[in-house]
């Protein structure tokens, strides 16, 4: 793959990632050694620093992040004041969502209804105080589960989780048929 390629999808995986990602996941990930994933990182920092656009991408000892850059901090802030308290991405609310109606869930079950892997959305969640571990599933492998906290209905403003708007399933099941069509 050329490097251009190479780069809108690092700059991607970034975007959606949120989290500061290890250089080594990253070239684990695209088949390229640490040396290439690194030079890579390298020209994309480069290319965001030459133009004018709105992102950079920060290196921290063994990770990279994708980040605004400082100057572009006031006009993000002007739209988005008040911030929220913990700020999700899409994929981290997909994955809280799935835990807070599905609970107690494993990863697995997690990544079979999202259909990609939440390691990191996980990884996020738990360190946000937002989910935690409410057990061990009694199956091969005993696998981690996983529901919401108190920090989940606070940062959410609801008392308990019956206070979570109920799913219309057969609205879904409409919408999703006429997908298919």
């Amino acid at each position: 793959m050329e490097n251009d390629v190479l780069a809108g999808i690092v700059e991607a995986i970034l975007f959606v990632a949120g989290e500061p990602m290890p250089i080594d996941d990253l070239a684990h990930a695209l088949n390229l050694t640490a040396i290439e994933m690194t030079a890579l990182i390298d020209e994309l920092r480069a290319q965001c620093e030459c133009s004018h656009r709105g992102l950079r991408i920060n290196r921290h000892g063994n990770t990279v992040q994708i980040s605004v850059k400082p100057q572009y901090a006031p006009y993000v802030e002007r739209v988005l004041q008040p911030a929220q308290k913990q700020s999700l991405s899409q994929a981290a609310l997909e994955t809280l969502s799935i835990i807070a109606y599905r609970q107690p869930v494993t990863k697995a079950e997690i990544e079979m209804i999202r259909g990609v892997k939440c390691d990191y959305s996980v990884q996020s969640l738990t360190n946000k105080g937002l989910i935690g571990t409410v057990g061990r599933r009694e199956a091969v492998g005993r696998p981690i589960l996983y529901g919401t906290t108190e920090m989940f209905l606070q940062h959410f403003g609801i008392e308990s989780m019956e206070d979570l708007p109920r799913l219309n399933l057969d609205s879904l099941a409409a919408i999703m048929t006429e997908g298919d069509e």
